[in-house]
């Protein structure tokens, strides 16, 4: 074996060695080493042994890229979250503005806004939640 010493960018000597590989795993590090801006195809193969050495030494391997999922999942879940309460208060707004014109302009007594609601309330379960204008407009023409 040839013990061929150089610097690497770590101050860390690298060493050189023979290595094994079957054609397809040497063909697959060939074809993807330049897409993850590796240098070489050694370069490619010390990042996949220092992922898997990440994932083995995480005391249980089986939560190693679940953890890695979980973590991203959560991200991408907080930043979703976020701009889904923006829509909602921006909808709940308009929503208040049309409550108050409606009131304003309606000449409707408390019992028949009570009977309204009920009514809502249930043509909204009906439908799941599908509930639009023109089913309201239907509703109230008929």
């Amino acid at each position: 074996m040839s013990e061929k010493t150089q610097q690497a960018p770590e101050k860390e000597l690298k060493r050189r060695f023979q290595l094994w590989l079957r054609p397809s795993v040497l063909d697959m590090a060939e074809e993807l080493y330049k897409g993850d801006n590796c240098i070489s195809k050694s370069e490619f193969i010390e990042k996949a042994i220092q992922f898997y050495a990440g994932y083995l030494y995480s005391k249980q391997s089986q939560d190693y890229l679940p953890k890695i999922v979980t973590s991203t999942i959560k991200g991408i879940t907080a930043e979703n979250t976020n701009q889904i309460c923006r829509i909602l208060f921006k909808l709940a707004v308009e929503l208040s503005i049309t409550m108050n014109v409606v009131a304003a302009t309606c000449n409707i007594s408390r019992e028949q806004l009570d009977q309204l609601r009920g009514m809502c309330v249930s043509q909204v379960k009906k439908t799941n939640g599908s509930y639009s204008f023109t089913d309201a407009y239907d509703l109230q023409k008929r």
